[in-house]
């Protein structure tokens, strides 16, 4: 071989060198992604002074890791809703007053959720999978719902842009109401029925849903279903924008105790217990930082 035909053959060596590699240093890079833990948070704000008076402040987030047949997630948000009732008077006469003005402030709105989940593959389809749920709504009537699950599910879909599994699981449930309801129990085992899907829509967005359908066993009238969908987009590598809505819904929902008043308006000075409302519906357009 002359000196110009080995010259002539260093770049073929080098382009199947690299060749060879890139795959290999890939496979290395996902492994190291599964091996290590995950942290993203999440921060919602809205603040409004002025004419009126709210302060709106939402917090999350998420722990994860993956191992080669274990994968484990736990998850914490908080949402507040605080309003201020602006009173304005006036002192003096109709030609020279000062106006005052005051803020009633007042929480409308709370929510604090918690929930760990371990899941174990058996297959290339196949995972069992052990959860806890932790939830206070006030505001829904419900002081505190402990939820455990256990259970197993199916993988439909595992690509690189696509990533679909259903669930289903038996349930244990734990509630405390802020109104206790004598006609419903407050502990009762039941069913679990869900989804999970990840898709990835542009090289920068990535759109979720999430889908649960919780079964009272006890009571068949009382059901639940929490339903969640999101798009994030990617500002950097490390930030992303991610708006999403929620839907948190109740055949049976807890009750509340309400004044009663006469037909001509006067106070009884008694309260009487009615339902609230089935629905609750929560969009947050949160601020994701991933380390």
């Amino acid at each position: 071989m002359t000196p110009a035909s080995r010259i002539a053959t260093v770049p073929s060596l080098i382009a199947a060198l690299v060749a060879l590699l890139l795959p290999t240093q890939a496979r290395a890079q996902d492994d190291a992604a599964k091996e290590r833990w995950v942290f993203s948070a999440e921060l919602t704000s809205v603040f409004s002074q002025g004419n009126s008076e709210s302060l709106t402040l939402g917090l999350g987030s998420v722990i994860r890791r993956e191992w080669e047949k274990d994968a484990f997630r736990f998850e914490t948000g908080a949402v507040r809703v605080e309003t201020g009732k602006v009173t304005r008077t006036a002192v003096g006469t109709a030609d020279a007053f000062t106006v005052s003005r005051s803020v009633d402030r007042a929480k409308t709105a709370e929510a604090l959720f918690a929930r760990a989940r371990y899941d174990r593959t058996l297959s290339e389809r196949a995972f069992l999978f052990g959860g806890v749920d932790w939830l206070r709504n006030t505001f829904a009537g419900i002081d505190s719902r402990l939820l455990v699950a256990a259970g197993g599910g199916s993988k439909l879909a595992t690509g690189p842009g696509t990533r679909l599994s259903t669930n289903l699981a038996v349930t244990y449930t734990f509630q405390s109401d802020v109104v206790k309801n004598p006609f419903v129990n407050a502990d009762f085992v039941g069913a679990r029925v869900g989804w999970e899907l990840w898709r990835r829509i542009s090289p920068s967005s990535v759109f979720e849903s999430a889908f649960t359908g919780d079964q009272n066993l006890r009571d068949t009238q009382d059901r639940r279903v929490d339903f969640t969908n999101a798009l994030s987009v990617d500002v950097n590598d490390k930030i992303a924008l991610k708006p999403s809505l929620q839907f948190l819904w109740r055949n049976r929902p807890s009750l509340t105790d309400v004044p009663l008043f006469a037909p001509d308006g006067t106070a009884t000075g008694t309260k009487v217990k009615t339902p609230l409302q089935k629905l609750d519906t929560f969009f947050r357009l949160a601020l994701v930082v991933t380390l």
